[in-house]
């Protein structure tokens, strides 16, 4: 047997083997024994490197195209959205408009699926590439490996031709996104908001598995370039992918009247709380490419289709109960329960009810038929009771005149519509205290979670911030309780809290919590007085000449430092050795003397976040991109600012990309 033999035998039983255990979960031999068909390959092609070919299984990762992901890519033809309409004239104002244009136009009425867009090429009938939409206009990003872990990503077609290039929208069923929500509660991470987010954040993770995992789905929705096949309307397109095991949008149909049109939206509108997925609205297009092609496009959107966006998704449920917890303030909060329900691809059980003005403007009470919708498809929130479902019984709630957890007196704060606890001993506010010091904005105090202050402040060994310091006293009484677990991890957790002495006077300063003094005010406030001990000093004229500090902030911090148990809780701090002075709190210099710019919508992070995950890792952040910019942090809907960093020559990364520079 020849080089070249042995090498294409070798690859035909890495493809199975790869096919086998990625997209069937069901591998035929041992790790070992596919490491070594892969290292003999990886030998044969090195020794003969005319032999090697883009498509050999040495070319990909986990059996996929080798490419990182977040690389951006240039479009072989623009992404556009549609313009958005959200009534019936509008509708029936562009089927004139058509109908106008163009002798008797066929329309096609389709989902418009909610998820993340994304085209694949095909040249000569295999796929070379896969794309996001990026800006829309220029660049996306290749998530050539991530996609060829969706199952309904069609690799090689039947019946090829020269190129081939359509667009589609990655998604995920509501089964997938609640199974993927439930692993995440059981690793004890966060967990997704929505299907959307949780879809375009898995498209592009640097590990292929993590696709393949989360069970990602795709609808193709329209045709972008042909070449050596020609496709006279969107619908044979359609029957064309279909036959090639291409999965196109679900039950579209084809309209001639603008009444026919409106009817198909509206029966869409019906079904919408049917489908295993999430839409959110329906795209109303011209079947006729040739009519396409003479309508023409702006800037950015085709002038030959719409997408109507339906009213935001509301339901009604039953409130069944009222729970009420307390903040670390002493504030009451009221949380509606209700019977689950589900809402934009979510299921839905909880909602604020604010505060007793709320309640009585709306006259809920226990029993209530209540209509519930979600603001920005993400929080949940009561529209209003259905009067005419109230059972006789049913009265308006009301916020008990007693603490719920202390059982001490409440009363209604003289400046806003907040009842709060009267006690200033009361658990609940100290064990809200407490895990705002351990969080992440403040102390930082890993693995320290609220289960465990919780149970130490039940059993009496933190009865304020200070205490927390003082827990390694009585380090064996318990490891004997179990309160933080088995040995290993109450000495890891105690190890953690003395490593957090060092911390610098920002992180303090934000975990005392102060009224009105967050991360962004405490760091003013220590680069202004240097130290906790010189802030404590200050008059309130002083502190006011603080960038971003009103009278109202500089009160707070006023009347703080001059309270008698909390110039204590200081000292006792200062005393165990916690610092008072400020210093740069870089997690890393991994980005030392690196000036970033971040623009577009990222995958996981909000832009604050991610400014605040650059700086403390030594990076710096602008507002602007300038010769200056040593990197642009590009997510969806970059726009201007991505053009101005390629025509500058700054180097163009992704979410992923900067989270690995910081690793």
């Amino acid at each position: 047997m020849n080089a070249r033999e042995e090498i294409d035998k070798l690859r035909e039983q890495i493809e199975y083997h790869s096919h086998r255990y990625y997209d069937m979960d069901e591998p035929e031999i041992s790790d070992n024994e596919y490491d070594t068909l892969m290292n003999r390959l990886k030998e044969l092609e090195k020794a003969n490197p005319e032999l090697i070919t883009k498509d050999s299984p040495t070319q990909k990762v986990g059996g996929q195209a080798k490419r990182e992901a977040g690389a951006l890519v240039k479009h072989n033809v623009p992404m556009l959205s549609l313009r958005d309409v959200f009534s019936k004239e509008e509708v029936m104002s562009f089927v004139e408009d058509m109908q106008n244009a163009f002798a008797n136009p066929e329309f096609v009425v389709e989902y418009k699926i909610d998820g993340l867009s994304m085209s694949l090429r095909y040249e000569n009938g295999k796929l070379v590439m896969a794309e996001t939409r990026g800006d829309g206009i220029e660049y996306g990003e290749d998530v050539t490996a991530n996609a060829l872990m969706i199952d309904d990503v069609v690799p090689t077609l039947k019946d090829p031709f020269e190129y081939f290039e359509i667009r589609g929208e990655v998604y995920m069923t509501n089964e997938s996104f609640d199974n993927v929500n439930k692993k995440q509660e059981l690793l004890g991470k966060k967990t997704f908001a929505n299907p959307r987010n949780c879809a375009a954040g898995s498209l592009r993770q640097l590990d292929s598995k993590i696709v393949k995992e989360r069970n990602l789905s795709l609808f193709i929705f329209n045709l972008q370039q042909a070449r050596g096949r020609d496709f006279p309307t969107h619908t044979s397109c359609y029957e064309y992918m279909k036959s090639q095991g291409i999965k196109v949008i679900d039950n579209y149909k084809v309209c001639k009247t603008a009444e026919d049109v409106w009817q198909a939206i509206c029966d869409i509108g019906d079904k919408r709380g049917e489908l295993g997925y999430d839409i959110d609205g329906a795209v109303v297009k011209l079947n006729s490419y040739e009519e396409r092609r003479i309508a023409g496009t702006t800037s950015k959107v085709p002038k030959w289709a719409v997408a109507y966006k339906y009213p935001p998704e509301e339901k009604e449920t039953v409130l069944t109960d009222v729970e009420l917890t307390v903040g670390r303030t002493g504030r009451i909060n009221p949380t509606a329960i209700f019977n689950p329900i589900r809402l934009c691809g979510t299921t839905v059980s909880r909602a604020t009810m604010h505060n007793q003005d709320f309640i009585d403007d709306l006259d809920i009470g226990i029993g209530d038929t209540i209509v519930v919708y979600k603001s920005g498809e993400i929080i949940p929130k009561i529209k209003n009771v259905v009067r005419s479902k109230r059972p006789s019984t049913t009265t308006t709630y009301k916020i008990p005149d007693v603490c719920p957890v202390c059982g001490a007196k409440t009363l209604r704060d003289k400046d806003s519509a907040n009842i709060v606890c009267t006690s200033p001993t009361c658990p609940a506010q100290l064990e809200n205290h407490i895990i705002n010091f351990v969080g992440r904005d403040a102390m930082d105090i890993k693995g320290f979670g609220s289960t465990y202050i919780i149970d130490l402040v039940r059993e009496g060994y933190i009865k304020d911030i200070a205490d927390i310091y003082t827990l390694y006293r009585y380090r064996d009484e318990l490891v004997d309780k179990g309160i933080i677990g088995k040995e290993g991890n109450t000495d890891k957790l105690l190890k953690v809290i003395d490593n957090s002495k060092s911390n610098g006077a920002v992180m303090l300063l934000t975990g005392l919590g102060i009224p009105n003094i967050g991360k962004g005010a405490a760091k003013n406030l220590i680069k202004h007085f240097g130290s906790i001990d010189s802030l404590m000093n200050a008059d309130k004229e002083a502190i006011t000449k603080v960038d971003d500090i009103g009278d109202i902030s500089a009160e707070s911090i006023y009347e703080y430092f001059h309270n008698e148990k909390n110039v204590d809780i200081i000292m006792r701090l200062k005393e165990y050795g916690v610092n008072m002075q400020g210093q740069i709190e870089n997690s890393s210099d991994a980005l030392l003397g690196k000036t970033f710019v971040i623009t577009g919508t990222l995958p996981t992070m909000g832009r604050k976040e991610a400014a605040a995950l650059i700086e403390s890792n030594g990076g710096k952040c602008s507002s602007s991109v300038s010769k200056k910019t040593d990197y642009l942090v590009a997510g969806e809907n970059a726009g201007s600012k991505l053009k101005k960093a390629q025509d500058l020559g700054v180097e163009v990364i992704s979410e992923d990309m900067l989270v690995n520079m910081i690793k």
